[in-house]
């Protein structure tokens, strides 16, 4: 599995549109579920940039697209309880730049239905992220309505997908849409 895919959400009867305009990018890939896309980017260090100029440049892509969601960090995982230990350590490798700051964690699950909650995926995740920067003298807080970073968790199946996104990088690129 890549290092980076980017998890694309479209809008109703977007979808093949969607596809036309990730393809420059990137492999384009279908997933099981409704209106979602995985593209895989042919160069990942520049995509951000890339796809936000085409944003600029071509009013259309927001019309069909609802979220893109490049991820940082991406592994497979068989059952909740290898997502947990996977989500977790991936995350607390984060906690540096949470220290005394605002944060949460938003989770987009696709399957595990019955399984998995993202609810009580979320609060794990907030929880050990507490627990650790409080442990280094650094607490945190959580903070829905203005954090200095957000969290985001994309499962499709057994596939996860986090990335950290800081109130700048929100800011800079609004297609994110992380809540």
């Amino acid at each position: 599995m890549p290092e980076m895919i980017v998890v694309v959400t479209t809008l109703t009867e977007g979808y093949n549109r969607a596809r036309q305009l990730l393809s420059p990018f990137g492999e384009v890939v279908p997933t099981d579920y409704y209106n979602v896309l995985v593209l895989v980017p042919d160069d990942p260090g520049i995509f951000m940039d890339r796809f936000a100029a085409m944003v600029r440049n071509v009013p259309e892509v927001m019309e069909v697209l609802s979220r893109v969601m490049p991820s940082a960090k991406t592994f497979l995982f068989s059952d909740p309880e290898e997502f947990e230990r996977e989500a977790q350590q991936t995350v607390l490798g984060w906690a540096p730049r949470l220290h005394g700051k605002t944060f949460h964690v938003r989770m987009h699950r696709r399957g595990f239905k019955g399984r998995m909650s993202s609810q009580n995926e979320e609060r794990f995740l907030d929880e050990a992220l507490l627990a650790a920067l409080e442990a280094g003298d650094a607490p945190g807080r959580i903070d829905f309505d203005d954090p200095d970073a957000v969290i985001d968790v994309e499962t499709i199946d057994n596939r996860a997908a986090l990335s950290f996104w800081t109130r700048e990088d929100l800011a800079r690129y609004p297609f994110l849409k992380v809540d």
